[in-house]
């Protein structure tokens, strides 16, 4: 689901307001982010509004298909990691962004042809799935050899603010899309932004020298690397066990939300799409508020307060009534996405800073295993609960459950950190 200052122990240099966009390298991968994460709003309204709106699927379905998208985290997301460590990463970008493109294709052209099932979308959410699993390992890994360490915190920041205003400005776009061309064909434009979006990546200048593998290492035996590097640092693992927890829920609040806001708040697709773009607003804000929160808390207690604080707000949405009440529930997501980015930025630059190079791919694939398989196997959860007992009761459940999402950071020593660790790791495993 369940996406979300300076955490580095040593401040980068000064830089003027555009800092990392004067970098051309740099600036292609901003605007190609920009418009696959425009193009990623279109795909995660209209998908399932698609089995919805268009399809009249059942709750359960649309939980299979809301995991889907994220259930090759599990069957794939540890060797994805050790494989990404043998290639070069902008290459694996680009090829993603290429499948992915041409498989969404296959939605509208469906349904242009009046043969469109919920099998054909379960297919292209796995394969969009699969991809978005080597995407978003390698970009990750990818970002340390085109910024450098010293301003991975500038920018993971600049990327969020484009991963924030897309969400505030994507759902808007998408459910007027949804609304004028019906939610299969929305997609078309997804598709389109997908190639865009590998186009900016082929501008990249910058190269990445090829891999060093080791002769005779395992996959297997790199795959045990990453899983002990993580595990093996408490507070590593206690991350993983909060955003693992929160997805989890978050999960299934996602997959009944869309089944909630149209059948039982008798929503348009317009108004779902505004409803999210205000969880946008509060990811847009979280993004400028990370350095002041991060001085004000410290780094360690930011990772925790931030979804403390700001989760409880959700509980708002299932207690919201058809009509103006709903907007209240929209208005409590801005103050989650407040939390949920200052908690992603402060993290996610730890990992990175902490993590080797030979380790990113394992250690990212690791840590998205547990995280989105967790998201998949809510999303299931929450689609039969919801078939049994609704999408409201099903609502509450889990947003109870997103509130104590952060307990494993605060029974951790993030409690009373104010500066994250920088150690130096040991080697781990074989070279890649």
């Amino acid at each position: 689901m369940i996406s979300l200052g300076d955490p580095s122990s040593v401040a980068p240099p000064k830089r003027d307001r555009l800092g990392l966009l004067r970098d051309h390298d740099f600036r292609d991968l901003f605007l190609s982010t920009t418009v696959a994460q425009f193009g990623y709003q279109i795909t995660s309204l209209a998908l399932p509004l698609a089995a919805v709106i268009a399809l009249d699927v059942s709750e359960f379905e649309v939980g299979v298909l809301s995991a889907m998208t994220m259930i090759a985290f599990l069957l794939i997301g540890l060797p994805a990691g050790a494989w990404i460590d043998r290639m070069r990463r902008r290459r694996v970008l680009i090829v993603s962004d290429v499948v992915r493109a041409l498989v969404l294709l296959t939605v509208p052209l469906a349904w242009w042809a009046g043969v469109l099932t919920i099998w054909q979308l379960y297919a292209v959410g796995l394969l969009i799935g699969i991809f978005t699993v080597f995407f978003d390992v390698s970009y990750q890994s990818y970002l340390p050899h085109l910024v450098g360490r010293e301003h991975l915190v500038e920018g993971n920041a600049k990327l969020e603010t484009v991963r924030s205003t897309a969400q505030l400005g994507g759902p808007v776009l998408a459910g007027q899309l949804i609304e004028w061309l019906t939610a299969p064909v929305a997609l078309a434009f997804d598709a389109v932004a997908m190639g865009a979006s590998a186009l900016f990546l082929l501008r990249i200048k910058r190269r990445e020298e090829k891999p060093q593998v080791v002769h005779g290492s395992r996959i297997s035996a790199e795959i045990k690397d990453g899983l002990r590097f993580v595990l093996r640092n408490r507070i590593l693992a206690s991350i993983v066990a909060c955003t693992g927890s929160w997805n989890f829920w978050m999960g299934a609040f996602m997959a009944m939300i869309v089944v909630f806001l149209p059948r039982d708040m008798g929503m348009s697709p317009g108004g779902i799409g505004l409803f999210f773009a205000l969880f946008g607003v509060g990811g847009v804000a979280g993004a400028f508020a990370v350095g002041t929160a991060t001085r004000w808390l410290g780094e360690g207690r930011a990772v925790w307060i931030s979804v403390a604080v700001t989760s409880p707000w959700i509980l708002l949405i299932p207690a919201a009534e058809p009509g103006w009440r709903i907007w209240i529930g929209a208005v409590a997501m801005a103050f989650v996405g407040v939390g949920g980015v200052v908690y992603n930025v402060t993290q996610v630059s730890f990992r990175q800073r902490l993590t080797p190079d030979n380790m990113l791919g394992r250690m990212n694939a690791t840590i998205r295993f547990v995280v989105f398989g967790a998201y998949a196997i809510g999303s299931i959860i929450g689609g039969a609960l919801g078939q049994y007992l609704g999408a409201r009761t099903t609502l509450w459940i889990a947003a109870a459950g997103i509130c104590t999402a952060f307990l494993p950071v605060f029974f951790s020593p993030l409690r009373n950190m104010r500066t994250l660790p920088d150690p130096e790791p040991e080697p781990v495993g074989a070279a890649a």
